[in-house]
C-alpha cells in the first residue's frame, strides 16, 4: 500500500489543479510529464513542465478481485514488484523504457508489449481512471471491477492520448495470475515463411503468448500449464531456448533494449496479421504474429503509403526533427479530425494540455 497519507495526496492534486487553472487563465501550455521515458514518442514537447512523479503510491490492491489502483507517479517497477509478490502481473507487458517509468505515462502512451498477442492491449485492462481536465475539474470514470464499467468508456479513450485530454491522477487496472510455466522455441525462417506459419498457428488452439521475427529467426513463447506446453512443442517443433536466454530476450523486446531498437529512425506499423511482406528497404522486426511491424529507416510518404495499402497505418516511433516534420502519427481524415477536435474541446477547452503532442491541429 501507499506510504503517502490521503491528506498529502489531496494536497498534491490541489497543487496540480492550481497549475492547470493558472495555465488556462493565462492560455499558457502545460507539458504533463512523469519520468520522461517516452519523451521521444509523439510530436511537440511544448509548455511549462508539470511533473507528476510526486503523486505516488498504490492506493488499493485486491489480489482475489484481480485489480490494483495506483497514482500516476508510481513507478511501474514498484507496481510490478507488488503484483509479483502475489504471483500476478500486468498481462499486457507495458514497455518500461527506463527503471523510473510511471503508471500515468504507461496509460497515456497506451503501449503494450509482447504478450499483447495473447492477452490483449493496455486499454483492455484499464477499469477506471481519475483525471484533471483542462478546467482542473476532478473527473472519475469506470470503477474497480469490470461490472462497474458502464456508459461511455472514457477510461479506454485516455489510453494513447499522451496527456492531451487530462492529467491522469489515478488508474485502476485489471491484473492476472502469472502463467504456471513458459517455454520459448526458435526457428530459422525467412520473413515470408514466418508470416505464413504464424497465420496458420493463430488458427489453432496453441498457447502462444508472444512471437518475434528478426534477421531470419522466429522466436515463440508458450505460456500455460506444463502439459499444454509439451503438447504444443510436439506440434510446433523448433529448437528450445534456455530459460535464462529466453528471459533476457523477452525483457529486451518488451523494454526495447534489443539492439534493433537503437535505430535513429524507427517506424511502428500496425497491420492485419495476414498482410504480406512489405516492399520497403530497411531492417524489420515483427511482433504480434505480424500485427505489429517495426521498420528501421524509410521515408514518411513511402512507409505510410505501403502501410495503408496493406490495410493498416504507420507511426513514426522515433526519429529526428526532419522526419518528424511529417508528423509522428498517420494524418487523420477530415471526419476523424473533426471528432478529435470535439473531444479535445470538451476535455481541454483552452487547449493547454500537451498541445501538438498527438497532432499539430490539437
Amino acid at each position: 500500500m501507499s506510504s503517502v497519507i490521503p491528506s498529502e495526496a489531496r494536497d498534491r492534486v490541489q497543487l496540480f489543479q492550481h497549475h492547470i487553472r493558472a495555465a488556462a487563465t493565462n492560455s499558457s501550455p502545460l507539458r504533463i510529464r512523469g519520468s520522461g521515458s517516452k519523451d521521444f514518442y509523439g510530436s511537440a514537447l511544448e509548455g511549462d513542465l508539470l511533473d507528476t512523479r510526486t503523486h505516488t503510491g498504490i492506493v488499493a490492491y485486491e489480489p482475489t478481485e484481480l485489480y490494483v489502483t495506483a497514482r500516476c507517479g508510481t513507478p511501474i517497477a514498484e507496481l510490478e514488484r507488488a503484483l509479483d509478490a502475489q504471483g500476478q502481473m500486468l498481462a499486457f507487458e507495458p514497455p518500461r523504457h527506463s527503471p523510473d517509468a510511471t503508471v500515468g505515462g504507461m496509460v497515456a502512451a497506451g503501449l503494450s508489449g509482447p504478450r499483447r498477442v495473447q492477452a490483449g492491449a493496455i486499454r483492455d485492462y484499464v477499469l477506471g481512471v481519475e483525471l484533471l481536465d483542462g478546467n482542473a475539474q476532478v473527473l472519475r470514470f469506470g470503477g474497480r471491477v469490470i461490472k462497474n464499467v458502464a456508459g461511455y468508456d472514457v477510461s479506454r479513450l485516455l489510453c494513447g492520448s499522451l496527456g492531451t485530454l487530462g492529467l491522469i491522477t489515478e488508474v485502476t487496472l485489471k491484473v492476472l495470475p502469472r502463467p504456471a510455466a513458459e517455454l520459448s522455441l526458435r526457428f530459422e525462417l525467412s520473413q515470408a515463411d514466418a508470416l505464413a506459419r504464424l497465420n496458420r498457428w493463430a488458427g489453432q488452439p496453441l498457447p502462444i503468448s508472444a512471437s518475434c521475427w528478426h534477421d531470419g529467426v522466429l522466436v515463440l513463447r508458450l505460456s500455460g500449464a506444463a502439459v499444454a506446453l509439451a503438447a504444443a512443442r510436439a506440434t510446433l517443433g523448433g529448437e528450445p531456448v534456455s530459460d535464462v536466454e529466453a528471459g533476457e530476450f523477452w525483457r529486451a523486446l518488451r523494454d526495447q533494449t534489443h539492439a534493433f531498437f537503437g535505430a535513429a529512425t524507427l517506424w511502428r506499423l500496425s497491420l492485419p496479421a495476414s498482410a504480406p511482406m512489405l516492399d520497403l528497404p530497411g531492417a524489420t522486426l515483427l511482433e504480434w504474429h505480424g500485427g505489429q511491424r517495426w521498420l528501421a529507416g524509410g521515408e514518411a510518404a513511402n512507409v505510410r503509403e505501403a502501410a495503408a495499402r496493406a490495410g493498416g497505418h504507420a507511426a513514426l516511433y522515433r526519429g529526428d526533427a526532419i522526419a518528424r516534420n511529417a508528423g509522428a502519427f498517420a494524418p487523420l481524415s477530415e471526419p476523424m479530425l473533426a471528432l478529435h477536435r470535439r473531444v479535445k474541446q470538451v476535455f481541454d477547452p483552452a487547449g493547454i494540455l500537451n498541445p501538438g503532442r498527438l497532432y499539430a491541429e490539437l
